[in-house]
């Protein structure tokens, strides 16, 4: 009853976010990668088709698009995101970061936070999109066919272990103790390498994404933590995948 009360008081936001392990590649390399997911992220819907190098405030925040992609800047902006000790020298095997937006306001606004290169022993690697909180180009881009268009670039740009989409309130019922492996969003990608995706019970759609792996939809309709037929899916789903072996660590 509770998270029925905050889901409706409080307007719920999205994101959807790629996982991969310990791949070591250059600034140049990572470029190339970003450039192709900002390409296929431009298709999936008019709003994500616009990005802007990171600006000191929100007036300068349209000065230098990012698109078409340019890779010498990208590649730039990936060497200065390495990580290093202030004054120190570089750790080049925790890789590069870098962070922009498409310079919307603050409630209607999409960043990425990417991670990359990185290839240091358990090593991360992510690329997190965070979707606009309300309004218009919310609402057109929290559906199931948007979201997967998001999740299938995502997939096809990184070749990431995972991707899911989903809202933060899901994830907080997904993943309650903090030590989920994988998430199971409304929208999930597994790599072909984590195994076969079972059958899964209705309306779950089952999607291939290339030779790559796996698309998982839940519902057609928006998944909602306020709805308990979408958590209870979404608990079973967890489980036949679990029994399948695929929501385990250490797969690659």
């Amino acid at each position: 009853m509770t998270v029925k009360l905050e889901a409706e008081t409080y307007p719920d936001t999205y994101f959807a976010g790629a996982y991969w392990g310990p791949r070591k590649e250059s600034p140049e390399e990572c470029a190339r990668r970003t450039a192709s997911f900002l390409n296929r992220l431009a298709e999936c819907d008019p709003f994500l088709a616009h990005w802007y190098k990171p600006a000191r405030s929100r007036k300068d925040a349209r000065t230098h698009s990012l698109m078409p992609p340019d890779m010498p800047l990208l590649a730039e902006m990936f060497r200065r995101g390495v990580n290093r000790e202030r004054g120190g020298p570089v750790f080049e095997d925790l890789g590069f970061s870098f962070w922009f937006d498409n310079g919307g306001t603050s409630r209607d606004c999409a960043a990425l936070r990417i991670r990359c290169g990185g290839y240091a022993e358990a090593h991360s690697n992510s690329c997190f999109l965070s979707l606009p909180n309300q309004g218009p180009n919310a609402e057109r881009i929290f559906t199931a066919s948007v979201l997967a268009e998001v999740v299938r670039s995502m997939a096809l740009a990184w070749e990431p272990e995972w991707v899911a989409a989903m809202s933060r309130m899901h994830r907080e019922l997904d993943d309650k103790d903090g030590n989920a492996d994988i998430l199971l969003g409304w929208v999930t990608y597994l790599s072909r390498h984590r195994g076969t995706v079972p059958p899964l019970p209705a309306p779950v759609r089952i999607e291939p994404v290339g030779d790559q792996g796996t698309l998982i939809i839940l519902t057609p309709e928006r998944f909602t933590v306020s709805n308990p037929e979408h958590i209870a899916l979404a608990r079973r789903v967890r489980e036949l995948l679990a029994r399948a072996g695929l929501m385990s660590p250490g797969v690659s």
